[in-house]
This record gives C-alpha cells, sequence and structure tokens, in this order.
C-alpha cells in the first residue's frame, strides 16, 4: 500500500516535470524566447567584449515599454591597471534628462583629470524607470564582471516601478518572494511564453505606449496604503541582497541615500482622510481655503497658523504640508520648513520622490553593512554642504529628482571624493592637488550653449505634460527655463559664438579622442548650427568607437536621408534596427526614407513595424495615412488621420493632410472643417488659406473665399494658385449684374 502511494508520489511530482522539460526543449529548439541577462557577449575584431542586451527588461516590462541603460561596451576581461567602476540606479543615477551630463560623466572626468596615469572605467547601467526589483539581477550580473567599486544611487522608483505599489507594469506590490519566483520563471522559454500569453488575455490599448509619468495618474496611494508597507519591506530585501552580492564579489560599494527636490516641487497629487467626520471636513475645507488665502496676500504668519490648525483635522494632505513649509521657509524657519516639506513629500499621492522611509532603510542597511569596503554617503547632506541652499530645490534640480548641470557636478564631486577613499596609497599619492573645477568639466564634457539649450527644451517639454502641468507655480517655472533658453540664444547669436563652441569641442576631443559620447554630442551641435555633412561625420565616428550602439546609427540615417542620401541612410538604420529590433525612431526614420525615394509600400510595412511599437504614437498614424494617400488607399488614409488626432487633437499637419482627403473626396464642409482648424492652429500657414479659400469657392462662397486668397497672398507673395483664383474671382464678380 505504502509504495502504491509512493509511485503515485513520484508520478505527480515526475510527470509535470517531464512536461516542463519537454515543452522547455522544444521552445528553446524553435528559437522562442530571449536571453534574459543583462549582458551579452560579443566578438568585434577578435576580442570579447560585454553589451547590454536589449531583451533585459522584458521581465519586468511590456514589450511596447520596455527600458533599456545607456549603450554599453566593455571588454570581458578587465584590461590591466583598471578600476572598474559600476554606477546602478533609476533614471537620477543615469543622467535623465540627457545622460551626456549626469553626474556619472562628471564623475570620469573628475577621476580622468585628477589621476591622469591611471584608467578609470566608469559603466552606467542605471535604467530608466525601474527599481530594486529590477536592479538586483542586475548587481548579481555585476558581480561576475570584476568591478571594483559600485555606487548605489536608487529609491525614486520604488512605488512606481515593477510590482511597486503604484505601478502601471504589472501585479502591484506582491510580496518579495513572488517577485523572485516570477522573474525566475522567465528566465525559461515556458514562463515567457506564459507571460505573453497572460499579457494578450490583459492587452491594455491605453497602456500600450510609453507616456511617461502621466501614465501613472489614476494609480494614487494614500499616505496609509498598505501596499506602502509591503514596497518598503521589499526594497529592503532586495538592498540587502544587492549590498550582499557587490561585497561577496569583492567591489568596494558607496551606497547613497538619495536627495530630492522638496522646496521648489509641490506634491503630485493629494488625498483626503476619508474617514474624517462630515463636520469636520467642513472646517478643515474652511482653514485650509483661508489659509491659501492669507498665503496668496503674502501674509505668511496668518497662513502659518491656519495650516497648523487645519493640520490638527487632517495633517495627511501632502497640498498643506507642503504650503506650510512655503511659509516657514519665507520666515527664514529652516528646520520645520524642512520638515513640513519632507511630510508634503512623504504623502504625495503619486509616489515619484524617494520618501523619507526609503531614505531610512538605506542608512539602516548602511550600519548594516558598515566595514571597510561599504561608505554611506548622506548624498542630501554632501549636496547642501557643497551647494547654495540648506533644502534641495531649483539650484539642484530640474524638475522633481533629476539633476541639473549644477547638481550632477556636485553630486559626481561628493562621488569623487568617495572614490578616492578606496584608492590604492600610491595612487592617491600620484595625483594632482585637487579636483577639476565645473567650468573645467563642462568643457571637457563638450557642454556649449547650443547642449544647454537642447537640454533645457526637452525639460520644458517635460514640464508641460501631466503631472507636471498641474503644479502649482508650473509656469512660473517654465517662464523661468524659457528665460534661460532665451539668454543662451542672444550667447548664441554674438559674434564667433560658433567658432568658440567648435572650438571647446575639438579641444575636448583632442583630450580624449575615443570618448563616443563626445562625437555625438559634437554631432548634435553641429546639426543645430546646419553642418549636416559634418554632424554625419561625427555620428559616424561615434558609431565606429561604439560599434554596437544603434543611436549612433540612427541618427547618422536620419540626417543622411535629410541630405538626400537615401541608400545610405537606409543601410545606417537598418543596421540601427538589426542591433535593436524594438527600436520605434529607427523603423519610423526608415519608412520616411523609403517614401522619401517613392517606396511607398516597403514605407508602409516600415511604419507598421513603428506602429506596433508604439501603438499610441499620433505620428506614425499620420505618416501611414501619407503613404495611403500616394497610394490611392483614401479610405485607409482618412481613418490614419482620425487616428493620429484622436491621438494629438492639436497636429496641424494631420488637420491638413485630412482635409485634403476630404476635399478630394468631395466633402467640401468636412475639409473646410479642418483646414478652419489648421489656421486657428498655424495661422501663417499659407496653404491651409489657399486650400481653404478652394472650399469655399466649391460652396459659392466667393466673398469668403476672395478673403483667403489674398490672406494666402499676404503670407506667400509668389503663390501662382492664390493669384489665379483672385483673378477668376475679380473676373466672376465683373460679368455679375
Amino acid at each position: 500500500m505504502h509504495r502504491k502511494w509512493a509511485f503515485r508520489l513520484i508520478a505527480l511530482i515526475c510527470v509535470p516535470l517531464l512536461i516542463f522539460g519537454g515543452l522547455e526543449a522544444a521552445l528553446r529548439l524553435a528559437g522562442y524566447g530571449y536571453h534574459t541577462g543583462f549582458f551579452d557577449t560579443v566578438d568585434i575584431d577578435h576580442q570579447e567584449y560585454l553589451v547590454d542586451n536589449e531583451n533585459f527588461s522584458l521581465r519586468f516590462f511590456p514589450p511596447q515599454l520596455t527600458r533599456w541603460p545607456n549603450p554599453i561596451l566593455m571588454e570581458a576581461h578587465k584590461p590591466a591597471n583598471t578600476c572598474r567602476i559600476f554606477i546602478l540606479g533609476e533614471s537620477a543615477a543615469q543622467g535623465d534628462p540627457e545622460p551626456a551630463y549626469g553626474a556619472g560623466r562628471y564623475l570620469e572626468v573628475l577621476l580622468r583629470e585628477r589621476y591622469p596615469d591611471d584608467h578609470f572605467e566608469v559603466v552606467n547601467v542605471a535604467i530608466t524607470a525601474i527599481n530594486s526589483n529590477v536592479i538586483l539581477p542586475i548587481a548579481r550580473e555585476c558581480a561576475r564582471h570584476q568591478g571594483d567599486l559600485w555606487i548605489i544611487y536608487m529609491g525614486n522608483n520604488e512605488m512606481v516601478g515593477p510590482f511597486g505599489g503604484a505601478t502601471v507594469f504589472g501585479a502591484k506590490a506582491p510580496p518579495w518572494w513572488l517577485i523572485r519566483m516570477s522573474v525566475a520563471v522567465q528566465q525559461t522559454r515556458v514562463g515567457q511564453l506564459i507571460t505573453s500569453l497572460i499579457r494578450r488575455l490583459k492587452h491594455n490599448p491605453a497602456g500600450a505606449s510609453w507616456g511617461g509619468m502621466q501614465m501613472f495618474l489614476g494609480n494614487q496611494l494614500a499616505p496609509d496604503d498598505p501596499r506602502r508597507k509591503v514596497v518598503y519591506r521589499n526594497f529592503q530585501r532586495n538592498l540587502q541582497d544587492i549590498l550582499r552580492a557587490g561585497l561577496d564579489s569583492g567591489a568596494k560599494i558607496i551606497l547613497n541615500t538619495v536627495t530630492v527636490n522638496l522646496k521648489d516641487c509641490p506634491p503630485f497629487d493629494s488625498l483626503e482622510n476619508n474617514r474624517l467626520p462630515p463636520a469636520d471636513r467642513a472646517r478643515f475645507d474652511e482653514q485650509f481655503a483661508e489659509a491659501r488665502q492669507r498665503q496668496a496676500e503674502r501674509n505668511f504668519t496668518a497662513a502659518t497658523q491656519l495650516y497648523e490648525t487645519a493640520a490638527k483635522l487632517d495633517g495627511t494632505v501632502a497640498e498643506l504640508q507642503f504650503r506650510w513649509g512655503e511659509c516657514l521657509l519665507t520666515q527664514n524657519h529652516f528646520p520645520p520648513a524642512r520638515q513640513h516639506f519632507q511630510q508634503a513629500c512623504d504623502d504625495d499621492a503619486l509616489p515619484f520622490r524617494a520618501d523619507s522611509k526609503i531614505n531610512d532603510l538605506i542608512q539602516q542597511a548602511g550600519r548594516e553593512f558598515a566595514g571597510p569596503n561599504l561608505d554611506l554617503l548622506n548624498a542630501d547632506g554632501a549636496l547642501a554642504t557643497n551647494g547654495p541652499a540648506p533644502i534641495p530645490g531649483e539650484e539642484t534640480f530640474y524638475e522633481h529628482v533629476h539633476f541639473n548641470f549644477n547638481g550632477s557636478y556636485r553630486l559626481a564631486r561628493a562621488w569623487a571624493e568617495r572614490v578616492q577613499r578606496f584608492l590604492p596609497g600610491p595612487v592617491k599619492e600620484h595625483g594632482a592637488s585637487g579636483w577639476a573645477s565645473q567650468e573645467t568639466c563642462e568643457r571637457l564634457l563638450g557642454l556649449t550653449d547650443w547642449n544647454r539649450s537642447l537640454v533645457i527644451q526637452s525639460v520644458i517639454q517635460r514640464l508641460q505634460q501631466p503631472p507636471f502641468s498641474t503644479q502649482p507655480d508650473n509656469a512660473r517655472r517654465i517662464q523661468s527655463f524659457k528665460e534661460q533658453i532665451e539668454e543662451l540664444h542672444r550667447q548664441m547669436g554674438a559674434a564667433d559664438a560658433e567658432a568658440s563652441a567648435s572650438k571647446i569641442y575639438l579641444g575636448a576631443l583632442n583630450h580624449a579622442p575615443d570618448d563616443y559620447v563626445l562625437h555625438e554630442n559634437f554631432a548634435q551641435f553641429l546639426e543645430s548650427i546646419g553642418e549636416f555633412k559634418q554632424a554625419v561625420s561625427e555620428w559616424q565616428e561615434a558609431s565606429r568607437l561604439s560599434p554596437r550602439n544603434p543611436f549612433a546609427f540612427c541618427q547618422a540615417g536620419r540626417l543622411l536621408a535629410h541630405l538626400g542620401q537615401q541608400p545610405d541612410a537606409q543601410i545606417a538604420l537598418s543596421e540601427a534596427i538589426s542591433l535593436h529590433p524594438r527600436y520605434f525612431e529607427a523603423w519610423l526614420e526608415l519608412g520616411k526614407s523609403c517614401f522619401a525615394e517613392g517606396k511607398y509600400e516597403p514605407a508602409l510595412k516600415d511604419y507598421d513595424s513603428a506602429r506596433q511599437l508604439q501603438p499610441n504614437n499620433p505620428e506614425v498614424y499620420f505618416e501611414m495615412g501619407r503613404t495611403q494617400s500616394l497610394l490611392q488607399r483614401p479610405a485607409e488614409s482618412v481613418e490614419h488621420f482620425r487616428r493620429a488626432l484622436q491621438l494629438k487633437p492639436d497636429y496641424w499637419e494631420a488637420h491638413y493632410c485630412l482635409g485634403g482627403q476630404l476635399a478630394m473626396q468631395n466633402k467640401v464642409p468636412e475639409a473646410k472643417s479642418e483646414f478652419e482648424t489648421v489656421i486657428q492652429l498655424q495661422p501663417d500657414y499659407a496653404p491651409a488659406h489657399l486650400n481653404l479659400g478652394v472650399a469655399f469657392i466649391k460652396e459659392n462662397q466667393l466673398d469668403a473665399a476672395y478673403r483667403q486668397f489674398q490672406e494666402t497672398l499676404r503670407l506667400d507673395p509668389t503663390n501662382r494658385f492664390a493669384s489665379e483664383y483672385l483673378t477668376r474671382i475679380q473676373s466672376l464678380n465683373k460679368r455679375s449684374p
């Protein structure tokens, strides 16, 4: 009897394992699935290198939302006399919004200038939108690749990243063991197949394309939401295992607390205590409104008292805590002001910033793993001591967590000083006497006014989108950045400004000729001043120095297409796609290049590949509509123009093309409406006035048409069609009785 049950038990265990093993083998033989490691090994000129694996983040993100690090290329076997430094973290560690001028890049220059006889290899493995659940497997791989020093700067995305309490990428706040089991299962091809099927069943078109921080607007977390506690426990466990992996590998570790914008970043959303009795809620609302009024009147003392009174009824409203802190700051009460700014961050219902609990856990881990190989850096304190403000704000950050040029330098300087502590004595003895200044670093990074302007423009675009666009004082911040750009443009317009900027780049490249990022930056500068051919050469040099870098190939291809060199453009863009098959921009640019050559069917296929990667991108539908129009497919063309406008209602180019298609189908009233919309959005676009005039003629509204043709000629005096139409109308008017 016992033997019979034993056989049954063995069967229950072995049969599923055999089925699983057979299916796994079949899937691998069929080529299904992907390599899940962070690094791939490639052979370049008979030498083994490690590069980033574009499929790594598929275990954590849906395919359309996958994230990548900056291009990585390092020798698989670390060269002698090289100090290899890994930077682990999220977007702030990566250097967003422009990694070329992030803290890691400043660190490279600081170390190179102080220790010119030694080689420092800074490998930034940080990725946007990830958190400790993703960083842990990255760290475990870094542990196998001879890192001498790790710099860990993470904590901003714990709530919103994969498996966070407010995430949009899948399960919310499962326990750590379930997360790790899920991640481990997806290392198998069977697990990848199951995950793919589940994602298809749960397909959510609204979340099918990357939408930045506005993707999270519906995922508020109350300050007392139990999912926060689960996330904190998971973070603590992950951080402990990351530190063990690094220390066990023999690496030295600089563990950072996380500094965020407290005084100049209002909370993104506030939630009230819904358990407050109605009478107390009414009193709170009255006191809170009165406090805001007193603050607007600059009666900060009275406002402070009212905020304090209201907080006794409901102190969890993040906006109240922030405004309270503002009032205290105006009265130079710095410690209590900081306390309330921090509380506003902690209670933010859209938690995109590391809160005090995250930093407490980092400090606790620093004490737990204290020893000669771990240095705990209080980043907030370090930046306060080498910066102008006791409470971090816009002197350090662009927005909520991402460092501006000044903040990046100061963080890098704090890192460099800690790196120095771990260097061998002989290295320290032969170093220069001091650290390079910020000005020197930026000159060697090729940071010109043109590049500064491009970065700040990208920040303005970010601030114009939710949730930044709904923050109090956002208009002032945007205006401040616009004024900075205006000042930069004035400097850029000065005599010899372009020559001076070129000289900076040539000097930087002479100093570090093999720095592919410098060549990329130089290419961006050259493009901004209209030197397209030379810009192509710089992109091509960047791709030579970083042959696994799809971005460089894509940008070279884009500019070659702009110069009319379509065959060469398509070669470069195809190379970018071969390196990174999910590279949306490369597919889109390849489609545009084919379109420019009149290859409409291939262009449509490329656009469709782009559409599958970003189903909510309006530009790809616009380009598909244009292509289908030339392929004489009016119904499909109209459908795609309308889809583009659903996604971007103010897309005036799509309105114009849709109007043209409707006019060709003799749907004059609809066409006229589209041209009128174009004129509202783009009043100086002469073709819209011309086509609106034609529509008015078809409706026999000659006076209205006459005015549109006059406006066309005002905007474009050489427009032959407008002149002819005016002559015809004048002739018709003369014949009228």
